[in-house]
């Protein structure tokens, strides 16, 4: 199961360090990540790529969700 980091609610760059520091923890795995802006999609998509990790984006109602795979 994927673990989940719940960004909502907070302005950059709070979702990226938030995202990034998981990432650092798991290092390899499944992490889904909740934002709830387009600019926090984009800047943790942006960081998660160059990291090397795999993202995909959904939209779930109000809210985006990014799964980060590596």
């Amino acid at each position: 199961m994927a673990e989940r980091v719940d960004s909502r609610g907070l302005s950059c760059p709070q979702p990226v360090i938030n995202a990034h520091k998981k990432m650092k923890q798991m290092g390899s795995g499944a992490i889904e990540v909740i934002v709830d802006t387009t600019t926090s999609r984009d800047n943790v998509t942006r960081m998660a790529t160059k990291e090397g990790w795999g993202v995909e984006t959904r939209e779930e109602g109000e809210d985006i969700l990014l799964v980060l795979t590596k």
